[in-house]
This record gives structure tokens, C-alpha cells and sequence, in this order.
């Protein structure tokens, strides 16, 4: 693209609307309307070049339109997010596609196939939160390299038509060199920054404020590298941990490093006659004993030795015990688990007598772990017991057959196949808490129900982020941008010397009233002409029309 050069010897960008030395306008030089003094009139990119594929990219995302319109989308989406709990809040021992219809019907169904369900982790998310991210860096490119070019080019002398275009200004015939010295010293006494050529001076400050949304930019692009930094295996881990009593399990995020073993779980309560200053309203008022002192996990924390062989139980080594409590989490490395939730008296496992129905004489007794049941169980002398069937959370589906909600042992049920030396090829019965069906005739024998044994459950959240710091500082990065281009703005004043006259011409990019009033009152000891508002003069003109 060919430069065009100006009558003061510069040579411009092509693009370019004022000139980057004298600030003339490069075309429409007989208009009388104020300048666009938007990023001083320097070339952009985006507004120069559209022959390429690269060019037509770059002009999409430098659009502040589109920046905007991406930001909005993904706004919408991410509330989507939240109609339904997201996947990693369900219970693991459950389908997804099972748990959001089963839960929500249609609609939750809808939410699982349109990918709703692990939003945050979903490719076309990710492409959303790039795609700002790429939005921001050209949007900043595109304006800020013409802009620290136009600043850092600046010069005291500019042309006629740049000084009486702009909005501030004013024009003196009578004049002394005296006044000139007193509008140097009052604007350094306001902590302008003088700069002078040839008798004609610009007065300049706040100019690091232009930066402000550029430094908004930076921040919000580390925020960004931040959030999706956390989809990188082992930077972040937020997940849930279930325990049972007894019970040692790999601690989820760790790839099998530790693992965890929950000792014991109890819930402490106070009681009336505990002198507690804190609670002793809550308490009193309560009266039976249901105000929660002590919610307590305790545990022994393990680490794996060796390389995990398929198949084989793993060695570990104790690393410590430890009792979690409420906001006193086990922490060990960069991993914390905190205590959040909790089960009381879950069913891990039920025993059951083989009973003839006839003589209520028992042959023999079982015991099924809800967790990991048998298949058969053998109770001598040639009587024995298969598990056909078991539905830890039963219910009849919408066909009415037998089903599981979870594979928690909510409601446990279970179709078992009797056999006997008079029955060798068995009997079926249907078993459940409060019922024992035979759904294939009458039999000779039932299972009859002999007790149960009941664990306490701790829910854990497993917690890793190796990227909040990251986070943090793109957020303190941002609010210094907000702060510098909102309390500040870029003034100034240009004074130049045009056939014995003073052309004063003022210029800020925010708060003109501030600008006037602020060089009025260096003008107000001297006989230079107030600073007139352009606009304002034209709105009056039209109200008086």
C-alpha cells in the first residue's frame, strides 16, 4: 500500500486520517467539523487492509462488535450451564445419560445430547473462551501500535486546520510575552508537561490513562490463560471423594499416587447441659440435641510404591493420620481435602436365612456385601443360593420391571435363585426391604431377612489449583487498568504563535468540563482568551434557532 506524504515533509501510513507530525487532515481538508481524534487519527490494520485471507481474520476479530457479541454468547451458555447440575456433580456410580433423564425427563435428556451436562469442559466452550482471547489480543494490536505511534510523534507546532477543529479553542490578537511565561508557570504548577519548539508549546499529562483498557486486555488475557490452563491434566482438580468406613480408595486427581482410608466418621452434637456461650441460644431453643458441634473424618493417608500392576493390590506406604474436620482440611503437596458432606448409617450388608416355608426350618444363613455381592453362595449339605439379580436403589421403570436408581445401596432388592435337594432346579424369589415376592408360583422355601449391617459415609472434595495465582494476577492486572483509565484522563493544550496571534486549542479524551475549567484557570491571570466549547456553542446556536 503506498504512504502518503504531507505537506510538512512526514510520510503517513496509508490510512492514516491526520498527520502523524502536524496533525493536517490528510483528505476532506475544507470541512469545519471536529476531528476524530480516535487513536489520533493513526492507521489501523483492520481499516486498511482486506485482500487476504489473514487480512479478513484479522478485521473480523478486531471488530469490537464481535468481541462483544462473542462475550454475550458465552455468557448465555455458561447460564445455560446452570439450569441442570453439571456432570461432575451427580453421583459417580451413575450413568450421566441415565441420571439426567431419569432426573429431569425430556428436558434433562435434551441438556445430556446438546453437551450441556460437562459445559465448561466441552471443545466448542473452550473455542468460545479462545476466541475471546484471540478477540482481545487483535482488538489491542490493531489500536494500540498506531496509538503509542501517534503519542510518542507528538510535536508543539501543528497545522491551522488540526488547532481550530478541535474542540477548546481560542484565539488572542493582544498579547505579551509576559502572559506567555505566566501560562508555562501555572500549567507546570498543575503538573503539565511543557514541551517547546519555536515559541509554540504543548502542554501534556495523564497520557499513561490512554493505556488503561490496553492493561484491561492484558489482565483479562491472563485471566483467560488462566481458566483454561485448568483443563490441563494435573494443574486443577476439584472432585468429590465418597468413604465409607473401612473403605481405602485412590484419591481422584493423583493418578494413583495416594490413596486415602476412612478410619472412622462420626457427627458430635452438643447437648443441653454443655455450657457454650456461642450456642447456648441455638441450643436452648432447640432442646433435643440436633445442634451439630463436630462434623469428623478420620483418616490415614497413603502413598503407592511402585508401578500400578492391573490385577494386583497396590503397596503403600503410610504418610500420616489425620482427622478432617470442617474448614480443617488434610492438606499434602498442592492437594487439600475438605469435608463437605456426609451419610449416616448407609446399608453395606444384609444377611439372610434360607427358610422352608412349610417348618420355618432354617438351612443355613448368607451374607450379602451391597458393595460387592457374591454370586453364589453355598450353604452345605447340597442347599445353596445364587444371586440372580440385585438393585442396590430399586424401582419399577415405566415397563414396570425392576430397576436401580443408583448403585449406592439406597434400596437394596434382589431376585434369588433357591436350589435344594428337593428342588434342584431351584426356586425364584424376589426380595426388597418389607418384600418377598415369588413371582413364578408358589415355592417351598424363602429367604428370609436376619439383620443388616449400617457404615457412616464422608463426602470429600478433592482440591488441586495450581492456576490461582495465574487468576490473581490477571484480575490485579485488570483492576489497574480499570482504575488508570477511569480516574485519569489525557489532557492537553496546544499554544501556538500564527501571525501575532495566540491560537489555544485543548483536547482531552474524557471530562471536558474538568479540561476547560482546569486551563480557564491558568488563562485567568493573563489576557489570553478563555477556552470556548465547540459543541456547546453549536447546541446553544440550535436552541436559540
Amino acid at each position: 500500500m503506498k504512504q502518503v506524504k504531507c505537506e510538512c515533509g512526514h510520510v503517513n501510513p496509508h490510512g492514516t486520517i491526520l498527520c502523524e507530525s502536524c496533525g493536517k487532515p490528510v483528505e476532506d481538508v475544507s470541512s469545519k467539523n471536529l476531528l476524530d481524534m480516535r487513536y489520533e487519527g493513526s492507521a489501523r490494520r483492520s481499516q486498511t487492509y482486506n485482500k487476504t485471507i489473514i487480512d479478513k481474520i484479522w478485521n473480523f476479530f478486531s471488530s469490537v462488535k464481535v468481541g462483544v457479541w462473542l462475550i454475550v454468547i458465552t455468557l448465555i451458555a455458561s447460564a445455560l450451564g446452570t439450569i441442570y447440575p453439571q456432570e461432575m456433580y451427580i453421583p459417580p456410580t451413575v450413568s450421566a445419560s441415565e441420571h439426567y433423564a431419569n432426573e429431569y425427563g425430556w428436558t434433562g435428556q435434551l441438556y445430556y445430547e446438546l453437551g450441556f451436562h460437562d459445559l465448561y469442559g466441552s471443545w466448542w466452550y473452550m473455542i468460545l473462551i479462545a476466541s475471546i482471547g484471540i478477540s482481545l489480543v487483535i482488538c489491542s494490536l490493531d489500536r494500540v501500535i498506531p496509538l503509542h505511534r501517534a503519542l510518542k510523534q507528538q510535536n508543539p507546532k501543528k497545522h491551522p486546520n488540526f488547532l481550530k477543529r478541535q474542540r477548546l479553542v481560542s484565539i488572542t490578537k493582544d498579547w505579551t510575552e509576559d502572559d506567555y511565561n505566566k501560562v508555562k508557570a501555572a500549567l507546570k504548577k498543575r503538573r503539565y508537561h511543557i514541551f517547546e519548539e519555536n515559541g509554540n508549546i504543548l502542554a501534556e499529562k495523564g497520557r499513561f490513562s490512554r493505556w488503561g483498557p490496553y492493561v484491561n486486555h492484558i489482565g483479562l488475557i491472563i485471566f483467560l490463560i488462566g481458566a483454561m490452563l485448568r483443563f490441563v491434566p494435573g494443574l486443577y482438580v476439584d472432585e468429590v471423594l465418597w468413604l465409607r468406613e473401612g473403605e481405602t480408595k485412590v484419591v481422584p486427581g493423583t493418578d494413583g499416587q495416594y490413596y486415602l482410608k476412612n478410619d472412622r466418621f462420626a457427627v458430635e452434637m452438643y447437648n443441653k447441659n454443655e455450657s457454650k456461650d456461642v450456642f447456648q441460644d441455638a441450643i436452648d431453643r432447640v432442646g433435643d440435641g440436633s445442634v451439630v458441634k463436630n462434623y469428623q473424618a478420620d483418616v490415614t493417608l497413603y502413598e503407592r510404591k511402585g508401578e500400578i500392576v492391573h490385577g494386583a493390590e497396590p503397596e503403600l506406604e503410610k504418610i500420616k493420620d489425620y482427622e478432617i474436620r470442617v474448614n480443617q482440611p488434610l492438606k499434602h503437596e498442592k492437594y487439600a481435602l475438605y469435608q463437605v458432606d456426609y451419610k449416616l448409617n448407609e446399608f453395606s450388608a444384609m444377611s439372610f436365612n434360607l427358610v422352608n416355608k412349610e417348618s420355618n426350618e432354617s438351612f443355613g444363613s448368607l451374607k450379602v456385601d451391597l458393595h460387592n455381592p457374591q454370586k453364589n453362595y453355598d450353604l452345605g449339605n447340597g442347599y445353596r443360593v445364587e444371586l440372580a439379580s440385585y438393585f442396590p436403589d430399586f424401582y419399577f421403570d415405566s415397563d414396570g420391571n425392576p430397576n436401580t436408581k443408583t448403585r449406592i445401596p439406597n434400596n437394596p432388592a434382589f431376585v434369588f435363585k433357591m436350589v435344594s435337594p428337593t428342588k434342584p432346579e431351584g426356586e425364584v424369589a424376589f426380595v426388597a426391604i418389607r418384600e418377598n415376592l415369588e413371582p413364578l408360583g408358589d415355592n417351598e422355601y424363602k429367604m428370609a431377612f436376619a439383620g443388616v449391617e449400617t457404615k457412616n459415609v464422608t463426602g470429600l472434595t478433592v482440591r488441586k489449583d495450581l492456576t490461582l495465582w495465574i487468576l490473581g494476577v490477571g484480575g490485579a492486572i485488570f483492576m489497574i487498568g480499570v482504575i488508570q483509565g477511569m480516574y485519569w484522563n489525557h489532557r492537553r493544550l496546544w499554544i501556538q504563535r500564527i501571525d501575532n496571534e495566540i491560537w489555544l486549542a485543548g483536547h482531552t479524551n474524557k471530562n471536558w468540563y474538568g479540561l476547560r475549567n482546569e486551563l480557564n484557570k491558568a488563562l485567568s491571570d493573563t489576557s489570553f482568551v478563555e477556552l470556548e466549547d465547540q459543541v456547546q456553542q453549536e447546541k446553544e446556536h440550535v436552541k436559540e434557532v
